[in-house]
């Protein structure tokens, strides 16, 4: 059997890979890659910030996990009389609990409840905690992300102590050491990870975001507990391809290679190959908009969008020789996927984000700890699908996907990117799955975008230069509003993915555009 992980800093594949080695499960490597991650690119991700699970045991159904973060009791309309939206940076951006912790303890108690043996705390922390007190480099993202945030988050002393080099962005290639999140760490290992929530950790973080002029309260960090939730599937032609449903964008994505699946024709050259694509992500795009919010708010059962009837009239509406006219709004965000398999052959598609690139920009200075502003995502409209009120969850882009091949090959996949996600799942899917693409070549090679995101501000079709060199001219001539940017683009997101086969060897791969690793072992 093998072993097997992919994340977007290799740093953080290699902390999770070496659980694996030591005979750990999936769930605690993910745990360990995770807290590394959260130190490694925090403009991406925190232990404050969301996180959603969708993981498999050999020969059961998949299994998911919300841990996302829903509105604290005093976050209502009138919290934000006055304003036009929620803020998107400072205290009133930080609207919602953060659920990531919540979700590792929760993922731990499954997979024990199995009869699955965990590994203690301190030694998933172990290098996590290393890189928050020793300091890591600086990447070329994480300094982009500092100097394209700093006009808004300088206004915010806390950030401003810890997330820049003496008042100025962080640079490429400097030591940023983070010692009293190392600490928080530590304290987990010490007490358990409900004590984030129900110990004398949340009780510090609730009282500092009251000082500081958040909704959130004591009360509602007591009350958080991440759940289990919605597993959607459909079968396509070469396999049953899975993701996760409400409050995520999970049913876009299965939209997506439903309809694509019953529109594609075996001669298609490449720009029909995108072309159709595209057109199908447009009509994912259409229903998730119209649908999507918290469970409660929810009518139906999500999984009735992958009836016969309701893929063939999206399939209807696809014109091969025509792109339908858009922009449509899209959403941005900033996240981590990771994935990987432990000798036993369970499977974890994992994604953890803070929202936007370092999130409200709230710290928490005692625990060096960044609060997420997940909830700049809910409306101020009474009204409105996604109106924000205690207690319920807003939209979320995050979504981990999962496909078990007919051959018997299970795969994990996932990226970061905000409106991307889906479209980046869609690319990466159909090289590997249709045209029997390499598993490294699916994610490395250029990629289109349609829409907002991370980073960007533009909702027409973007290519990366290759792509756009050998297809641009036909997607023109087809209607598609477009515009070129460089190969391996990092507004294109961050992509992995893990297979394994039926003989238990594994492949994974993850993407150039980010700071990756992607490691593989056969025993």
């Amino acid at each position: 059997m093998g072993i097997a992980f992919s994340a977007p800093h290799a740093k953080a594949a290699q902390a999770g890979m070496n659980i694996l080695r030591q005979g750990g499960n999936a769930v605690d490597a993910m745990i360990a890659a995770a807290a590394a991650v959260s130190v490694l690119y925090p403009h991406m991700t925190s232990l404050a910030g969301d996180g959603f699970w969708l993981i498999q045991r050999p020969g059961e159904e998949p299994f998911a996990l919300d841990a996302s973060g829903f509105a604290g009791a005093k976050a209502d309309l009138g919290f934000y009389q006055g304003e036009e939206r929620i803020p998107s940076r400072g205290p009133k951006a930080a609207v919602t609990i953060g659920g990531a912790v919540g979700g590792w303890l929760e993922a731990r108690n499954w997979m024990e409840a199995g009869g699955a043996r965990s590994l203690p705390l301190d030694s998933l922390f172990e290098e996590a905690i290393g890189y928050a007190e020793n300091g890591i480099e600086v990447t070329e993202s994480l300094a982009e992300a500092s100097k394209m945030t700093f006009g808004d988050l300088s206004k915010l002393d806390d950030f401003v102590a810890l997330f820049s080099d003496h008042g100025h962005p962080l640079q490429k290639g400097e030591t940023f050491c983070n010692p009293a999140l190392g600490g928080l760490l530590k304290l987990l290992a010490e007490k358990g990870l409900d004590d984030f929530y129900r110990g004398s950790v949340g009780r510090h973080i609730a009282a500092h975001l009251q000082t500081v002029g958040s909704p959130l309260e004591q009360a509602d960090l007591h009350a958080y507990q991440a759940v289990p939730m919605q597993v959607l599937e459909h079968e396509i032609s070469v396999g049953k391809v899975f993701n996760v449903g409400a409050p995520t964008q999970g049913l876009a994505s299965i939209l997506i290679l439903a309809i694509y699946d019953r529109l594609r024709q075996a001669d298609w050259d490449e720009a029909q190959q995108v072309h159709h694509l595209i057109e199908s992500i447009k009509q994912a795009f259409l229903i998730r908009d119209r649908v999507i919010a918290d469970p409660s708010r929810i009518k139906g059962d999500l999984q009735d969008y992958l009836s016969d009837e309701q893929l063939q009239a999206c399939v209807a509406a696809v014109q091969s020789d025509k792109a339908l006219p858009w922009p449509q709004a899209a959403e941005p965000g900033d996240t981590v996927w990771m994935g990987c398999v432990d000798r036993d052959g369970t499977m974890v598609s994992y994604i953890q984000s803070i929202y936007w690139e370092f999130g409200s920009g709230v710290v928490i200075p005692k625990y060096g700890l960044l609060w997420n502003n997940r909830g700049t995502s809910f409306s101020l409209q009474p009204g409105h699908r996604n109106v924000l009120q205690p207690g319920m969850k807003p939209f979320h882009t995050l979504n981990p996907a999962f496909c078990e091949f007919h051959d018997g090959r299970r795969m994990a996949y996932g990226t970061m990117g905000g409106e991307g996600q889906p479209q980046t799942q869609a690319a990466l899917f159909s090289r590997y799955a249709y045209q029997n693409v390499d598993l490294a070549e699916a994610i490395s090679d250029a990629r289109w975008l349609l829409g907002r995101t991370w980073g960007d501000q533009q909702h027409d079709l973007k290519l990366e230069e290759s792509l756009f060199e050998r297809i641009g001219d036909v997607l023109q001539s087809l209607g598609h509003s477009m515009q070129c940017l460089p190969d391996h683009s990092e507004r294109m997101g961050h992509a992995g993915a893990v297979v394994l086969s039926p003989s238990g060897a594994c492949s994974a791969a993850t993407d150039p555009r980010s700071n990756g690793g992607a490691f593989a072992e056969y025993f």
